[in-house]
């Protein structure tokens, strides 16, 4: 586009220099012919009647010429006037004085004009860079050469050439006019393109940061899914093993319960060890009941109730675990919370995953918060869950609700995984936040329960 715009600012400026040339070829040629009669009327007839010929060494002759000359001139866009004589190439008169009576100066085109032809020559130099200052300047000077010739009383010219006319003029204005509109079409030629650039630019820049998101978000998706794949073979998997696992594993703890009876009566002080089977296969059912949990989640019955309850009954669930480890509770709940739409059941698992999470953060006792609250400008009701734990390392937070992530040795890594499922379920959120050696905190938001209208619901 900016080579096109470029051949066509020469092509307007070469096509507006040649109609320049042509009017002003056909001007000077229909100034000569006004300036031929004129002077052939107003000079070379009185002056031959009143002195018999023409001698323009005579200072009255050469004053009456010039007189007629600058008359005809006068306001005409002319710089100069030369006659030579038709006998030898010499300047007989010329509006430029000092250039009278030198020879040799009409060249190839005077010769022509002695042969009735009519010829122009055109002297020009300048470009761009002429506007620029300190270059030299743009000059253009225009020289038609017409025979003078002899005419009738009724303004008809005849055969004989009494002289050669040479009229100059000055175009340097206009050649300069010429090329200042050529620097003017290719700046603003300039200007559009770098504004289309710009624009087009920008939309490319835009394109492709698009395409780069939109690429990344392909990727992701990609990886969703192939996790998501991956984790409903491993569900399964996990699914029928569990199944087949917990009965077996109901049969041996009851029997290890009725040995462990048995025991005491025959050989008391051994009863323990089948307290660590009964021990071990309850912790063995804890683990298969995970495993079912997330591999088959139940749907849950919804309805809109308030999430206080459920918080103190996960708090008087696990209290004496939490005095035994030595843990202050600290209870903070906002009174007259809105109600949530959400399976009870559920959040009791959410909440119960989390804090005993963080009652195994606190081995050696601290202080365990537990916050509700309600949030007026999302609307959502929050429980905080605050503990002054070991924390969670940076690198490790955004795997805390990965399946099958832990730190722990005896961890399935799937009890904050279910946690998450299920607040995301409830078209909630959790999130946390946690400082090595500081503690962590985990932030539970469901949305406020709105009441349907009649209206509405019809």
């Amino acid at each position: 586009m900016l080579l096109a715009s470029l051949v066509l600012a020469w092509m307007v400026s070469n096509n507006a220099r040649t109609v320049l040339l042509k009017r002003s070829e056909a001007y000077s040629q229909l100034f000569a012919d006004n300036l031929n009669r004129q002077v052939f009327l107003q000079f070379v007839l009185p002056t031959v009647v009143r002195y018999g010929r023409i001698a323009l060494a005579d200072q009255n002759q050469y004053a009456r010429l010039d007189r007629i000359v600058l008359n005809v001139t006068r306001g005409m866009r002319i710089d100069s006037v030369t006659i030579f004589d038709s006998k030898e190439n010499r300047i007989s008169y010329s509006t430029q004085s000092e250039l009278k009576g030198k020879r040799n100066m009409g060249g190839l085109e005077y010769k022509k004009a002695l042969e009735g032809e009519t010829s122009t020559v055109i002297v020009y130099g300048g470009s761009l860079l002429s506007l620029i200052p300190g270059m030299p300047k743009v000059y253009c000077t225009l020289k038609t050469y017409v025979p003078f010739r002899q005419e009738d009383r009724l303004g008809m010219r005849t055969g004989e050439i009494m002289g050669v006319v040479e009229v100059t003029q000055d175009l340097s204005e206009d050649l300069e006019a010429i090329i200042l509109l050529q620097a003017r079409i290719i700046i603003t030629s300039l200007v559009i393109m770098a504004f289309l650039f710009s624009i087009l630019s920008l939309i490319v820049v835009r394109a492709n940061r698009i395409m780069a998101k939109r690429a990344e978000e392909r990727i992701i998706l990609e990886e969703q899914l192939n996790e998501s794949q991956r984790l409903a073979s491993l569900g399964k998997m996990v699914a029928a093993v569990s199944h087949e696992i917990k009965n077996p594993l109901g049969i041996v703890r009851s029997t290890a319960e009725v040995l462990k009876k048995r025991i005491s009566k025959i050989a008391p002080g051994n009863e323990h060890l089948a307290g660590i089977i009964v021990e071990e296969t309850s912790r063995l059912d804890r683990i298969v009941r995970e495993f079912l949990d997330f591999a088959r989640p139940q749907e849950g019955a919804m309805k809109a109730d308030s999430i206080n309850p459920v918080v103190e009954r996960v708090a008087r669930f696990m209290e004496s675990e939490i005095a035994q480890k030595d843990i202050e509770l600290i209870l903070r709940l906002s009174p007259n919370l809105p109600d949530v739409f959400m399976d009870g059941e559920q959040i009791y698992q959410v909440l119960f995953n989390i804090m005993y999470n963080a009652v195994q953060a606190m081995p050696e006792g601290g202080i365990l918060q537990l916050h509700t609250s309600l949030e007026q400008k999302k609307n959502e009701v929050r429980l905080s869950i605050e503990d002054t734990g070991i924390g969670i390392k940076p690198e490790n937070l955004e795997q805390v609700f990965t399946p099958f992530y832990t730190d722990k040795s005896k961890g399935t890594g799937l009890g904050l995984a279910i946690a998450k499922n299920i607040v995301d379920k409830h078209n909630g959120s959790i999130l946390v936040n946690s400082i090595v050696d500081k503690g962590s905190q985990f932030i539970v938001s469901l949305p406020v329960h709105i009441e349907k209208t009649e209206s509405e619901e019809i």
